[in-house]
């Protein structure tokens, strides 16, 4: 049923779109053009979700074939909302003619060429910007910066700097040049740590192996430490048995081995400059709703005291927001990714701030703070679903820790 709704409301949407071309020049060879496109791009989409049976499991090729799929939709829609209202107006205007005028249905105007090239003017804007978000919007890595105060810091930390990456999402990258500029791009940043907050891969630890030798250089003084989000544990794939799935989860922690990450399974390590030291949590994915929930912060607390300074890793933000602002201990700053910014949105600096992910994470991108507790959630290194990025670019955070001075 799902496909019959589909596939009707798809080729009604294109065929209202081809009144669209009969107002530009050789209006024939423009309709085969469309149609032509039409067509590859519901096969494509057709095959790739329906003929091949890999369950959840969301390949590259399907990650392509949505991106596609998304783009074209958005031309049609624009378009068809553009022609249906001049459509009403035609239709109201010639009832008025008629009664009113006494003249027949046949006044109604014909489409006039100046509605058809502004429909299709509006439409090619966000199609463009869709096809540039999958080709160059994906790569365009940016370093963002913040610097966070905090009164119980210890004093050896005071500038001290973290450089967080969170969903490389392995499965879904592209061009190893691309790669290898942000791996050099996160270790120009020099930072004292790197952090990676989960999500290594879309769904088979295998996702990896071709990017090895680029993540492995990356490089901190005080080390790598990581742990999983909701992707790695190979729920989305549809195993032939618990064997497998349980190989594959090994492998991928192995990865984080092979990779130089130290990985935390709810469990804490202590970074230590001279005689003091913050602690460093990590827990595995918790996440609201159907998410897994695997994370202990507890079992990963435990032996902690409370004076401790607390920097806790958790991959979903739903995380901080359920459990950590009023757990009974205090975490001063917690890192997370998980939502994307959902790869697409609007961020000018001190003017907006809005991506549709808003309505489902109330804390979705950049820094938050809630009772006197901080959280950075990282836009993302890779991508998925929708194969590209658009207005919420591939982020590197650097956070640096500062002592706060209290006024005597």
């Amino acid at each position: 049923m799902f496909w019959i709704v589909f596939i009707v409301v798809y080729v009604a949407l294109s065929v209202y779109t081809l009144q669209v071309f009969k107002q530009l020049p050789n209006s024939h060879y423009w309709r085969i053009g469309f149609l032509s496109i039409a067509i590859c791009i519901l096969i494509y989409f057709f095959y790739q979700f329906q003929i091949i049976n890999v369950g959840r499991t969301l390949t590259k090729a399907r990650s392509y074939a949505i991106g596609f799929l998304l783009s074209y939709f958005t031309f049609v829609v624009v378009i068809v909302s553009v022609l249906f209202f001049e459509d009403i107006f035609r239709l109201g205007y010639g009832l008025y003619a008629k009664i009113f005028d006494n003249q027949s249905s046949e006044f109604i105007p014909s489409r006039r060429t100046f509605v058809s090239y502004l429909a299709m003017g509006m439409a090619v804007l966000p199609f463009g910007a869709l096809l540039y978000g999958i080709f160059k919007g994906r790569y365009d890595y940016r370093v963002l910066s913040y610097e966070l105060e905090f009164e119980d810091l210890p004093n050896a930390f005071d500038g001290y700097q973290i450089t967080q990456i969170s969903d490389i999402h392995a499965g879904s990258l592209n061009g190893i040049d691309k790669v290898s500029y942000a791996v050099d791009l996160i270790n120009d940043q020099k930072s004292d740590v790197i952090m990676f907050t989960g999500d290594l891969v879309n769904n088979k630890a295998d996702e990896m192996n071709p990017w090895i030798d680029q993540f492995s250089k990356l490089k901190a003084k005080d080390g790598i430490y990581s742990v999983l989000g909701n992707h790695d544990y190979g729920d989305y794939v549809q195993w032939p048995n618990d064997d497998l799935k349980i190989r594959n989860f090994e492998k991928l922690v192995k990865t984080h081995e092979n990779l130089g990450f130290k990985l935390l399974r709810n469990e804490h390590v202590f970074l230590n400059k001279g005689s003091e030291k913050i602690a460093l949590i990590g827990v595995e994915n918790w996440g609201r709703g159907g998410f897994k929930k695997a994370g202990d912060l507890v079992k990963a607390s435990e032996g902690l005291s409370k004076l401790d300074f607390r920097i806790l890793l958790s991959h979903d933000p739903s995380h901080w927001e359920d459990v950590v602002i009023d757990y009974e201990e205090h975490y001063h700053l917690t890192l997370s990714g998980h939502t994307h910014g959902m790869q697409f949105g609007i961020e000018i600096p001190g003017w907006i701030k809005w991506s549709p992910v808003k309505w489902r994470y109330k804390y979705w991108a950049g820094i938050y703070k809630e009772k006197n507790q901080f959280i950075n959630v990282n836009r993302g290194f890779g991508v998925l679903g929708y194969p590209g990025r658009v207005g919420i670019w591939p982020e590197i955070s650097v956070i640096k820790l500062k002592k706060k001075q209290i006024e005597s």
